[in-house]
């Protein structure tokens, strides 16, 4: 399997959890959770990239790697893009996947089915979704929908649109967008280059940017969406969790 560069954007600025990267779960911060669960998908290198010097120092007391980036990031991807442009000058790593600093859970396998879809010739970036069961989650627009039409792999998607919409329209599954991406080295340096576009602005999904440069995303299909921790609530879901797996 090809290695990849897995790395994970983290700040302290989130505005419902502040300094949730360093939250304590089961006596650990919340982002040495992430980079474990990385490290253990065996794909290759892990990177934590932050603006904080507390995430930087707690990575490597923890044993991992951590390289510090500019605070000025307007987005992930732009501090993943100088995190791999620091801790891989010499372009050993062909695949990048930005996997999110708040997924406590996240099954290593996730991050496999996301990198997946690169193997074949074809797609700039990759990502995953799984099917929606729960009536609620189709109208709901914090629930990101993927419309995508299948491809001769089975449960491979080639994304046409991301929306916060119900869609598409008529019989049939929808899918739940969940926010892990892989790129291929070029892809990514040529995302970071892009200026935001219409869609992704009206929409408020970077995603689609690519989309709009004309960027081929395909999607695998899960059975499971992580748990991203971004309330009180989510963060005691979490910690139940991971007690009762280390139990």
């Amino acid at each position: 399997m090809p290695q990849a560069l897995i790395v994970i954007p983290a700040r302290m600025q989130a505005t419902r959890l502040p300094g949730k990267p360093m939250i304590d779960i089961c006596g650990e911060p919340m982002i040495v959770h992430v980079w474990r669960r990385a490290v253990a998908a065996e794909l290759g290198r892990v990177v934590v990239a932050t603006d904080a010097p507390e995430i930087y120092d707690a990575i490597r007391k923890a044993g991992g790697e951590a390289v510090m980036t500019a605070a000025s990031h307007s987005s992930g991807s732009d501090r993943v893009y100088e995190a791999v442009n620091k801790v891989d000058p010499e372009i050993d790593a062909e695949f990048v996947v930005n996997v999110q600093g708040d997924l406590p859970t996240l099954e290593p396998r996730l991050i496999e089915a996301c990198l997946k879809p690169l193997f074949e010739k074809g797609p700039h970036i990759a990502t995953i979704a799984t099917e929606i069961r729960d009536d609620e989650e189709r109208t709901n627009p914090n629930v990101v929908k993927v419309v995508g039409t299948p491809l001769a792999t089975a449960g491979h998607l080639r994304a046409l649109y991301f929306t916060r919409a119900t869609a598409p329209h008529g019989d049939g599954p929808l899918y739940h967008h969940i926010g892990i991406y892989a790129y291929r080295r070029t892809a990514l340096e040529r995302f970071v280059t892009l200026r935001p576009s219409y869609l992704e602005t009206r929409e408020r999904l970077e995603q689609l940017r690519a989309l709009e440069d004309g960027m081929r995303i395909d999607v695998s299909v899960v059975d499971t969406v992580p748990l991203g921790v971004d309330t009180p609530a989510d963060l005691e879901r979490a910690r139940a969790l991971l007690a009762a797996s280390t139990s």
